[in-house]
């Protein structure tokens, strides 16, 4: 990344399924979209039905703008896709929701990457980029996962890696000498 730091931040989840997936988002995006934050989501799998049936289940402040974000499956292999999805709005504070294995997940943030290097002048808000893992296939590279994210999105919210991950520690041991 060629990009400021302070403009850009990496967060990393976990989930197990599907509708724990959504479960533990809904709570973050009807947060986000209250402080007015654009969400955006880019998922290699549609989650647009589990969406559905859980905002009928809760009562979210924000039901209606959360169900008008597009939570369908995106083609993130295609630069025009992801331009496409967030070009425009990125003179806005924005999170953006990646989602899908793990070649999905990197084409798709070398793509993010791109589209905000090429715009880095008209981003003057915060960006977040959120990246969702399934824990039964990305289970043995969970510290390599980690090292690459600023934070952890969890059921409560975001969180320090160590927090999470007792122990944890971003310091790698030729930095320490």
């Amino acid at each position: 990344m060629r990009y400021a730091k302070e403009k850009v931040e990496k967060l990393c989840s976990f989930y197990v399924s599907d509708w724990h997936l959504a479960t533990m988002l809904l709570p973050y995006i009807n947060k986000k979209v209250d402080e007015k934050v654009e969400v955006i989501a880019i998922l290699e799998t549609n989650l647009k039905e589990n969406i559905k049936v859980l905002l009928n289940k809760l009562n979210l402040k924000n039901m209606e703008k959360i169900d008008k974000i597009d939570f369908d499956k995106t083609n993130a292999y295609k630069y025009e896709n992801i331009v496409k999805k967030i070009g425009d709005k990125l003179n806005n504070e924005i999170v953006i929701i990646v989602n899908g294995n793990k070649e999905y997940i990197e084409a798709t943030n070398n793509n993010i990457n791109k589209v905000i290097e090429k715009n880095i002048n008209k981003i003057n808000k915060k960006i977040k980029i959120v990246n969702c893992y399934e824990v039964t296939e990305f289970n043995t590279n969970i510290k390599e996962i980690l090292d690459e994210h600023d934070k952890i999105l969890n059921t409560s919210g975001e969180k320090e890696k160590g927090e999470v991950f007792e122990g944890y520690s971003d310091v790698k041991i030729n930095e320490a000498k």
